[in-house]
Order: structure tokens, then C-alpha cells, then sequence
């Protein structure tokens, strides 16, 4: 897919996942919980997308893990007296740890030196 493509579909994301937090923090239960369905499948489809771009792939699960953490966020304070933070934390825990590891990659591990 065409880099101008996938560009607007990011955008679209941004405009769902707006939304969703929209929902979040005016207490607006139905849209916030539907709106995670379409941000966490656009953030799983551009993944996908990106998978031959080591770096975007990375980054691009860190911000499912996100959307994911965030998400059950939501829902803990819209259902479950904020109580599913301790799960949220796992995921945000993956998506840091991804990105941990890709720079820690990317820095730290000795390239080998091609010689002309």
C-alpha cells in the first residue's frame, strides 16, 4: 500500500481514538467502548502493514498495547470502580518493554562492520 494511503488512514485513527477518549473523559459509556473497536482494529491493521519496517512495526505494537491498556482503563472506571488498572499496566508494561527492547537493538548490539 502506497505511503499517501496509509497516511490517511492513520489520520482516521487519530480521529477514532479522539473520540474514544472523548467518551472516556466525558463519561459517555457507549461511545467510548464503541470506538475501541475501531482504533484497536485500524492500530492491529497498520501493524500488519508495517510489519517489513522493523521501526514502524515497533512502534506501531507499542501503540496497540496502548490502545489496549487504555482501553481496559475505560471500561475499569466505566464498570468496574477503576478497578482493572492493575491489567492496564501489564500492557502498558508490553508496549514500553517493545520499545525498550528496539532501541536497546538498535543502540546496543554490535553491528557487524563490512569491510570494502
Amino acid at each position: 500500500m502506497r505511503y499517501n494511503n496509509i497516511r490517511k488512514i492513520e489520520n482516521l485513527h487519530i480521529i477514532f481514538w479522539l473520540v474514544k477518549d472523548f467518551g472516556w473523559v466525558q463519561d459517555i459509556h457507549l461511545l467510548g467502548m464503541i470506538m475501541v473497536f475501531p482504533t484497536l482494529i485500524i492500530a492491529l491493521w497498520l501493524t500488519w502493514q508495517m510489519r517489513a519496517d522493523l521501526a514502524e512495526c515497533a512502534h506501531n505494537v507499542a501503540v496497540c498495547c496502548w490502545i489496549t491498556a487504555n482501553s481496559i482503563w475505560m471500561a475499569g472506571e466505566f464498570f468496574f470502580e477503576d478497578g482493572t488498572r492493575p491489567v492496564a499496566t501489564i500492557f502498558f508494561s508490553l508496549g514500553i518493554a517493545v520499545l525498550v527492547t528496539y532501541y536497546g537493538w538498535l543502540y546496543f548490539v554490535p553491528k557487524k562492520v563490512v569491510e570494502h
